[in-house]
């Protein structure tokens, strides 16, 4: 079958040269002429022309050499090309093509520029920018890193305690006299000015097509995650708050750590060079965060669920984030976040992975209702056993988990209330443990 580096043509067209190029840009592939769309050898009849012509063709538009073989099955004659993936970029009559998944994509402005830099070893976050000194930046963002490095035990007092402009070369984001793009969008008060769309969306739905209000995260990208979580809790989760004894406890939609995780996730893979900015969209009961991104040619997007290990895209700007402490070096964000999930009884994190695209869903704690509970642990209870009760008759078959999630307390709390509700005869538990169903005896 057609894949990422195996393409099948009926008959030679000139135009094909386009997947030659596009495969020596990508990771290198194979062209077969003489089989239709399906994979079937239906044969050329003008081979021996072919044989001659397409070497000097290929050598002549683009300065490459592939090889070209003459095969036979079935009786028919068909010629395939092998293309090698080339260091250098190459180029058709002065036009750039990539393979990406099954498709030729001709290459203009951004993704160009993102070719050119990487055949050539730099990364888009290296790039050197000119008219542009320390003098231009705000402390916040310095004073930020240093606390957060510190704090962290990634770097000591004596690490910091330098000037910005010795910050800065000691992390790698100056060559020469030029400071270079990670460092205006790690540190620069205003990171749009060289790359619009570096900035967070929030939005509140009441469904897909309803938005009942937003907000805009700007700044730079070192305390970024920090202004999204307030924001998000300040205003768009609301706080169940219940008590173990005395300490009162403010129970949020999703864990702090786990959304913590999934922002910076976003933030620093982040394909910044399509000027869309990160998107968060919360719901009643989830939360969905996605980027555009860039798959290296080398890794199929589902692998990265697999554990392949971390490959960022923006090496200089994920290096300053582990050095403030923030993130771990070994690309374990995917199964922190899903085990921080399991932990808090919710369900695992939903991932889509695209060659562009990059999107989480998670499934959070109704986000509607507000539940209060006094010190002494009585107010609100029975609202509580109502709702467990209202669930168990909707759906004899309800799990604990589930009604942890619905009704917003911990599994441990349910088994407490649960058993409660047996020993008043309200409620009976039949059956085996997979296959048994609740019974509701009488309500509340």
């Amino acid at each position: 079958m057609e894949t990422h580096n195996i393409e099948w043509k009926e008959s030679w067209r000139d135009e094909y040269l386009q997947w030659i190029c596009g495969f020596a840009n990508a990771q290198g592939g194979r062209l077969e002429i003489g089989r239709n769309n399906k994979g079937t050898i239906v044969g050329l009849t003008d081979t021996k022309r072919l044989l001659e012509e397409l070497p000097n063709k290929i050598r002549t538009t683009m300065g490459i050499v592939a090889d070209i073989k003459l095969c036979h099955k079935d009786g028919h004659e068909y010629i395939t090309i092998d293309i090698i993936a080339h260091p250098n970029a190459i180029s058709y009559r002065g036009k750039y093509y990539l393979r990406s998944g099954s498709t030729n994509q001709e290459l203009t402005g951004f993704a160009l520029d993102e070719l050119l830099l990487r055949k050539y070893g730099r990364t888009w976050d290296a790039t050197p920018v000119p008219h542009v000194k320390v003098n231009d930046f705000y402390n916040d963002a310095f004073d930020v890193f240093r606390k957060k490095a510190v704090s962290s035990k990634r770097l000591t007092h004596e690490d910091v305690s330098v000037s910005n402009e010795q910050l800065l070369k000691a992390l790698k984001l100056t060559e020469g006299e030029y400071i270079l793009k990670a460092a205006l969008m790690l540190f620069h008060q205003d990171p749009e000015q060289w790359c619009f769309g570096s900035h967070v969306k929030i939005g509140y739905f009441e469904n897909d097509a309803d938005l009942l209000y937003q907000d805009e995260i700007f700044g730079s990208l070192i305390g970024i995650a920090d202004r999204v979580l307030d924001a998000i809790y300040v205003k768009y989760f609301k706080g169940l708050i219940r008590y173990e004894g005395i300490q009162r406890i403010d129970d949020y939609p999703i864990s702090r750590d786990v959304l913590r995780e999934a922002v910076l996730n976003a933030v620093i893979h982040k394909d910044y060079s399509t000027g869309n900015p990160i998107h968060i969209k919360i719901y009643a009961d989830k939360l969905v965060i996605y980027n555009d991104c860039q798959i290296p040619l080398s890794i199929k997007p589902e692998s990265l669920l697999e554990g392949v290990g971390s490959r960022p895209h923006n090496p200089l700007i994920a290096g300053a984030f582990f050095s403030s402490g923030q993130i771990e070096a070994w690309g374990r964000g995917i199964e922190k976040m899903k085990k921080g999930c399991i932990a808090d009884n919710l369900p695992e994190p939903e991932f889509r992975i695209l060659p562009t695209t990059f999107s989480i869903c998670f499934h959070i704690r109704n986000n509607t209702t507000h539940k209060y509970v006094s010190a002494e642990g009585d107010f609100g209870i029975i609202e509580t056993q109502k709702k467990i009760i209202a669930l168990m008759m909707a759906n004899s078959k309800v799990t604990l988990g589930q009604i942890a999630v619905d009704v917003v307390v911990s599994k441990r709390k349910v088994e407490s209330i649960i058993s409660d509700l047996k020993s008043k005869g309200l409620i009976e538990r039949v059956g085996a443990r997979k296959n048994g169903r609740w019974i509701v005896k009488s309500s509340i």
